[in-house]
């Protein structure tokens, strides 16, 4: 490959990354159907392969390409659908705990804020609170409130809701595509791939398709003992729903910000519920931080960093730098991304001790 060539190919890559980062906010989506695509396609692989025999081998069938696609987004689907079971009964039971325990709640804080304000302001807190809980389960109970204010939520912010769902539908649109041309994209590009590059390439491709899964084992690993030790350390703190906010914390934790967001969020708002107390909420509010303690500094750099060949200063840089740049699409794909550069800059690596420039 002579030096024009080469040029070509850097100011090619170059435009590449710039037209990425100037559509990221529409790449979402697409991205995220890539990597659903991606982890999901050696199962329909093995699911199109198959082929069944009947009646002594008379009558025989073999899934087509589409149908295996359908198989598997049929199971993604369930799994959406079961992870939908664990969230929506557990807000259901967070709301009816928060109809039934307004008195008390408005109670605790009445007597927190109340003497406050009164010492320094002289403002007494003159709240019908019986009215306030009869206002919110009169709202919680009846469907066509609710109906009503989603119905005005859409009025008033139709285009973004539209947006939203249109993101929503591209992502089943664009993965079954994926899938059901997955191995003749690759083919593909394999096809379009210079004849001299073309074993390295392959070579180096194969290599991040190792460490990738790895990645994967890797993550699924720390959001299991992440699941553990929320579930462990709520129970301890005296928190009734441990079990349910400690699974959901820890599983959630694979889509960055939304497990503790949502784990801290539910926790804290059961905890005053239950306890009315926030000195008996501190407990809750440390396992959490210890949460984020041992999953940031140590289970995510050396479940994942070590499997991917990174060391845990680059995976923490990674992360950091992602979200700044990409914001969560950049944090979703900071480990993958950095785990194929540095597949790639230890190929150049030993390229390079073999070359004339390092032997002199």
């Amino acid at each position: 490959m002579d030096n024009r060539t080469h040029y070509l190919w850097w100011i090619a890559g170059l435009a590449i990354c710039g037209l990425i980062y100037l559509l990221g906010p529409i790449l979402t989506p697409f991205l995220i159907a890539a990597i659903l695509a991606y982890i999901t396609n050696p199962l329909v692989n093995k699911i199109d392969a198959l082929h069944f025999s009947f009646f002594n081998n008379s009558f025989s069938y073999s899934p087509s390409r589409i149908i295996a696609t359908l198989i598997v987004m049929l199971l993604l689907l369930a799994l959406l659908l079961l992870i939908l079971v664990i969230v929506v009964p557990l807000m259901q039971k967070e709301f009816l705990l928060i109809s039934q325990k307004l008195p008390v709640y408005f109670n605790t804080v009445k007597n927190f804020l109340e003497p406050w304000l009164l010492k320094n302001f002289g403002v007494a807190l003159n709240i019908d609170y019986a009215q306030i809980q009869q206002i919110v389960t009169e709202n919680w109970q009846t469907a066509g409130n609710f109906a009503k204010q989603i119905a005005l939520g859409i009025g008033s912010h139709g285009l973004a809701i539209l947006g939203w769902l249109a993101n929503l539908i591209l992502i089943p649109l664009v993965l079954f595509y994926l899938l059901v041309d997955w191995n003749v994209i690759i083919a593909k590009i394999n096809h379009l791939l210079p004849r001299k590059v073309l074993a390295k390439t392959v070579e180096i491709a194969s290599d991040i398709d190792a460490v990738l899964a790895e990645f994967l084992r890797g993550q699924l690993a720390v959001m299991l003992l992440m699941s553990v030790f929320y579930a462990t350390g709520l129970w301890m703190a005296g928190l009734e729903l441990a079990l349910p906010i400690g699974v959901l914390s820890g599983l959630l934790g694979f889509v960055p910000y939304l497990g503790i967001g949502l784990g801290l969020g539910l926790a804290t708002l059961s905890g005053l519920l239950q306890f009315g107390n926030l000195n008996d909420l501190i407990p809750v509010l440390i396992v959490f931080g210890l949460g984020q303690v041992v999953e940031s500094m140590i289970l995510t750099p050396y479940l994942v960093g070590d499997r991917i060949g990174l060391h845990p200063l680059v995976v923490i840089f990674a992360l950091m730098a992602g979200g700044q740049l990409f914001g969560f699409t950049g944090v979703l794909l900071a480990l993958p991304v950095s785990a194929a550069i540095a597949v790639g800059f230890r190929h150049a690596r030993q390229r390079y001790l073999s070359s004339n420039l390092y032997n002199g």
